[in-house]
């Protein structure tokens, strides 16, 4: 509650003029903006990916870690009060009044709870009676057999009984199947989703142990490829997590204004004690811009580095090509 101050005037009037205790302004700039936004203006709080959040009215700044920047004007602050000041244009004075004041005579309002959301049913094709096609298929493109037989006995890797497709199998965090991705193992190229798929949870290896570090891939086999390139140095290839997109990842053209993939958005919600991401996007155009974009979006919560293949287009490509060098009397497809 802000208090008024007594002055007199030259001619002897008396006029009440605002004024605010030391005590006061101490506790505005002891309130952060996400505090006073969950609690004083929940609808304006907008969830954007894991810890982050933006507001509805400006969409390109984002709050973490008790600090906030709005990237469209290229200014930021740590308090509520910066952002009052800053943002909506209050005086000093106006903004410890409005935080003060609110929170001394306003009730929190809390946000109302979000409905259920009913998943999809995932309509997984039935397995085969082996997976010798998706092994064969597999080790022909590189792949390790020691990584082919943990994803065939994790559940995330199976033969379908028709097509003989390879079908990559994504988990929620209770370990129920969600998403699966298809991949032809004939001479004819195919790829495509399993209805009832949910882009949110994609094909993914956890480590071994808990882990900090992320690794990211637009596909499932470029992450089996990397788990193998780590395999063939004599690395612990679970010591890490490894993350697959479902499909392309199409930013806005105003970087600031996209959001992240689905799949990595879910991924560091369930893991929050990700603090660093490795992205190992495609050399094409699309992978590139894609990877400047998750780390202009990640930068100020995440520790994110760009590792794309050093060869090829892809990390299969860059398998490859470091098989063929190393045994070049070995075919590999």
């Amino acid at each position: 509650m802000h208090l008024k101050k007594r002055t007199l005037t030259m001619k002897g009037e008396v006029i009440l003029m605002p004024y605010v205790t030391p005590e006061q302004i101490e506790r505005a700039k002891q309130m952060d903006l996400l505090t006073y936004l969950q609690h004083y203006e929940p609808q304006e709080l907008v969830r954007f990916a894991g810890n982050v959040y933006t507001t509805r009215t400006h969409d390109s700044l984002k709050i973490s870690n008790g600090k906030w920047y709005w990237w469209s004007r290229n200014i930021g602050g740590r308090s509520a009060l910066d952002y009052l000041i800053k943002v909506r244009g209050m005086s000093f004075l106006e903004a410890v009044i409005q935080i003060d004041g609110q929170a001394v005579v306003i009730p929190p309002v809390l946000p109302r709870p979000q409905k259920s959301i009913e998943h999809k049913k995932l309509l997984l094709p039935e397995k085969s009676e082996n997976n010798d096609r998706v092994i064969s298929y597999l080790t022909g493109r590189g792949i390790h057999r020691e990584i082919i037989d943990y994803c065939i006995q994790t559940n995330r890797l199976y033969e379908s009984r028709d097509y003989h497709n390879a079908v990559f199998v994504g988990f929620d965090q209770h370990g129920i199947p969600r998403y699966a991705t298809l991949r032809g193992t004939s001479g004819r190229r195919f790829m495509g989703e399993v209805n009832g798929s949910d882009k949110h949870f994609s094909f993914s290896i956890p480590a071994r142990n808990e882990c900090s570090k992320l690794h990211l891939f637009e596909s499932a086999i470029d992450l089996l490829s990397y788990c193998t390139l780590e395999l063939l140095s004599g690395r612990d290839w679970r010591q890490d997590n490894y993350l697959s997109l479902a499909g392309i990842y199409m930013p806005k053209k105003i970087i600031e204004e996209s959001t992240l993939p689905s799949a990595l958005t879910q991924y560091l919600k369930d893991s929050t004690k990700i603090k660093e991401i490795a992205l190992h996007l495609d050399n094409d155009t699309a992978g590139r811009l894609a990877a400047k974009t998750i780390q202009t979006i990640l930068s100020s919560t995440h520790i994110v580095t760009d590792e794309p293949p050093k060869y090829g287009k892809d990390y299969n490509d860059y398998l490859r090509f470091k098989m063929r060098s190393q045994c070049p009397q070995e075919y590999v497809r």
